[in-house]
């Protein structure tokens, strides 16, 4: 499948499947990838404003900080050493903060600053040699493992930091979720070349269906489908991005709660 960089340089890219059913890669990857992230758009939903747009993204955002804070708490909780990779503007950090001691990773230094400004407990490291070998009870990646080429190699990693039992929180892009099949090259969550890897629910399933880790549970994003849509109509220019996206992405939801293939999903994955 041909998919254009709808966001940002509109370059055209292919996606094909990799030797694992239900997982894709995109192609060609481009040496200059970082530059494919310099836009203000990246981190202008991190800025204060009082806008409309602005107070509906907070609404949904503390809805999400919530929900995914009790995925959390669901595996470990008190006491626990949690870091959250790719942290972007440090929003989940923040929120956990008090409850957990808190490390953050994130390349980006715009975003970077962000947390360092929002958090006043977390650690923040420049790679994962900083943390102690089984030293953390959980990594959480929020839609981040999407965007790592070396994926093997950071689950080895994240592998060592783990505790005994310590648990990945991952949430990745559904592919064949209804929105997706809906708007094809123009669903918005498939992000080329950011997202590097593309899964569907079976892929994810297989990618992890390993000795070393154990798939244990499978989450939806509820509010995924409604932003992904939306901004999918925004994409194929419908002045009605709003009202159109917003009646799909409600469309995605309920035809998932019958099969699970929510437009995003959570999966929490134990260390064996």
């Amino acid at each position: 499948m041909k998919i254009k960089d709808h966001f940002l340089s509109k370059e055209i890219f292919e996606i094909k499947e990799t030797e694992i059913e239900g997982v894709f890669k995109t192609y060609p990857i481009p040496e200059n990838l970082g530059k494919y992230y310099e836009s203000k758009d990246y981190i202008s939903h991190h800025q204060d404003s009082n806008s409309l747009k602005e107070k509906i993204y907070k609404f949904a955002q503390s809805f999400n900080l919530n929900y995914k804070r009790n995925i959390l708490s669901s595996v470990s909780f008190e006491n626990a050493k949690v870091l959250d990779y790719g942290c972007g503007a440090g929003e989940f950090l923040k929120h956990i903060e008090n409850d957990v001691q808190t490390f953050g990773y994130e390349p980006s230094e715009a975003a970077r600053n962000f947390a360092k400004q929002k958090t006043t407990k977390t650690k923040f490291i420049e790679n994962l040699n900083e943390i102690e070998n089984g030293s953390l009870d959980v990594i959480t990646l929020w839609h981040v493992f999407e965007h790592i080429e070396n994926q093997t190699e950071i689950l080895s990693l994240f592998y060592d930091k783990l505790k005994s039992n310590g648990h990945l929180i991952i949430a990745v892009p559904n592919c064949t979720s209804y929105d997706a099949k809906y708007y094809k090259d123009f669903w918005a969550a498939y992000d080329v070349p950011r997202h590097i890897f593309h899964f569907s629910k079976k892929g994810m399933e297989k990618f992890f269906n390993t000795e070393n880790w154990k798939l244990e549970k499978i989450k939806p994003l509820l509010l995924d489908s409604y932003y992904i849509s939306i901004l999918s109509e925004k994409y194929k220019k419908n002045p009605l991005f709003w009202i159109c996206g917003g009646i799909l992405g409600a469309i995605s939801n309920i035809k998932a709660s019958k099969n699970g293939e929510f437009s995003s999903l959570v999966y929490i994955i134990k260390k064996i």
